[in-house]
């Protein structure tokens, strides 16, 4: 059923919010938004641990709250009350709890998501559209549906009050009444924990729904294209009245080509946008590649450490009122969830100060640096994307990771395993093939990175790549026999963990051989 247009008054908030942050001061709304939060939660554990009341401005901030990780904040004040978190780090009982593993790496974290913060993630959420509409002011967004797909919504229930699960779910059981006519999937389809059977039943709904927008991540929506299409046989568009997709959680460049086949048909714009569990960050107010504008008045107080002094003893901190581009920074953020200078381990560089706009170059654990090349997420993504433009090949996903000398061979090598979405040729095609694309990304990341084209000078330290492309569907395979399939798990693209990397492919050796 087609809801009411919703999109006339969508148009009139669009317009007081888009004229609201043209005169906004971004450092000066940082300034308001840190002594906000403070003055909040001067009366928790963490407030009289850290003085709040003598906390006046940015630097009092920074001189009182050291940088935190995750697992310091979980030693120090959550572990021990858990699920109870009552007035310890944030006013209040907090009511949720995201669970954040990201990609196949690493433990399971579960990040406090308030009441506060659910009230802050909708704001965003609406900042996509004001930006959308800004840039297609005869759009419609909200005269028909949004599909969201992402992972599971169904929570676990762990005290009274307090549940926990995918951010998503969250979402979807905080919705505003007046959202829900315009939301996909339903309550019942949305529950199901099987990622398969999902997918196929969403697709099976979306071909009967007037779908307007389309949120996920871009590797899981290529998936539902794909089915959609088949389901249509093929004729016409998957979304006929499609106008906005909104991704983000990997790097979208090499997913652009497939994307660009499959929204000619609409003319349908892309909007990336950066949310993690910690809050929601920036969406993109421009055009793809011209930055996220950072969201510096909706709950959460950000500052920018330079990769290279994360681990000093007194490394410099960044804010908007003194932020330089062109620098790679590692995000830190406080928030109206009680994280307070809280290193989220991801990695970003900005492009622009009046307003912030930063572009996502990846993860701290997303560095390469097995031999003393130190390639960053940004690099090896830009290289595998280059790599596949000059072949004409669309990347569906890839990881890499290092192969370290053994035997008689005395050099180590990147490997690069690549997923595309057409089906290998025969095995001999299939190498030669690997082998274009191994000197591709070589040449690519010997102009991207000076340290990196010191290792391969003649072949002496670092020898060229290997590449190894495997089928479609083979990530999507692997992420399922480590029940990590779903909308909200991400196939890592920098694999540090030999273990993990030895279990990846001896499953694309299986694979191969079937």
């Amino acid at each position: 059923m087609r809801p009411v247009n919703g999109t006339p008054l969508l148009r009139l908030y669009a317009e007081r919010r888009r004229r609201h942050l043209e005169r906004l001061d971004p450092a000066a709304a940082q300034a308001r938004e840190l002594r906000r939060l403070v003055a909040q939660a001067r009366l928790t554990r963490f407030g009289r641990d850290h003085h709040f009341e003598k906390i006046n401005n940015v630097t009092d901030y920074q001189r009182r709250v050291p940088l935190r990780r995750y697992e310091d904040f979980l030693a120090e004040y959550w572990r021990l009350p858990f699920p109870l978190l009552t007035n310890v780090t944030w006013p209040g009982r907090i009511p949720f709890f995201a669970l954040s593993s990201g990609t196949t790496t690493g433990a399971t974290k579960a990040i406090p998501v308030s009441r506060a913060m659910v009230r802050a993630n909708r704001r965003a959420a609406l900042d996509i559209l004001v930006w959308h509409l800004t840039s297609h002011p005869h759009g419609q967004p909200l005269a028909g549906k949004t599909l969201i797909l992402g992972g599971s919504t169904a929570l676990i229930r762990l005290a009274k009050g307090v549940h926990s699960g995918d951010l998503s779910g969250i979402a979807a059981k905080t919705i505003p009444f007046w959202a829900r006519p315009y939301t996909l999937p339903g309550t019942q389809l949305a529950l199901l924990a099987d990622w398969d059977e999902k997918l196929e039943r969403i697709a099976e709904t979306a071909i009967h729904e007037p779908i307007r927008v389309l949120s996920g991540t871009p590797s899981w929506l290529l998936l539902l294209f794909e089915r959609v299409l088949t389901l249509r046989r093929g004729q016409g568009a998957a979304f006929p009245e499609l106008e906005l997709l909104i991704h983000g959680g990997v790097a979208f460049a090499p997913y652009a080509d497939r994307f660009a086949d499959y929204l000619r048909a609409t003319g349908a714009a892309t909007r990336e946008v950066y949310a993690a569990s910690e809050g929601f960050i920036a969406v993109a107010d421009r055009s793809p590649g011209e930055g996220l504008r950072l969201l510096p008045d909706n709950g959460i107080f950000f500052e920018f450490v330079p990769v290279e002094e994360l681990n000093a003893p007194r490394p410099t901190r960044h804010w908007l009122g003194n932020l330089e581009t062109e620098i790679p920074y590692a995000v830190v953020l406080s928030s109206n969830a009680g994280l307070w200078a809280d290193v989220i381990g991801d990695t970003v560089r900005f492009v622009d100060r009046h307003p912030p706009r930063l572009l996502i170059t990846g993860r701290l654990s997303y560095m390469m640096s097995a031999f003393g090349e130190h390639l960053i997420g940004e690099e090896i993504e830009g290289a595998v994307a280059e790599a596949a433009q000059n072949l004409k090949i669309q990347v569906t996903d890839f990881s890499m990771g290092a192969e370290f000398p053994s035997g008689s061979n005395t050099r180590g090598r990147h490997i690069y395993i690549i997923e595309s979405g057409v089906p290998s040729a025969a095995p001999d095609a299939r190498q030669a093939l690997a082998g274009r694309f191994s000197a591709h990304i070589d040449l690519a990341l010997k102009e991207r990175n000076a340290d990196y084209r010191e290792h391969r000078r003649n072949d002496i330290q670092l020898d060229v790549p290997r590449v190894i492309l495997v089928d479609p569907g083979t990530f999507a395979n692997w992420l399922r026999t480590r029940g990590r399939l779903g909308g909200q798990n991400k196939v890592p693209r920098v694999i540090n963990d030999q273990a993990l990397l030895a279990d990846l492919k001896r499953h694309v050796l299986a694979v191969q051989k079937e």
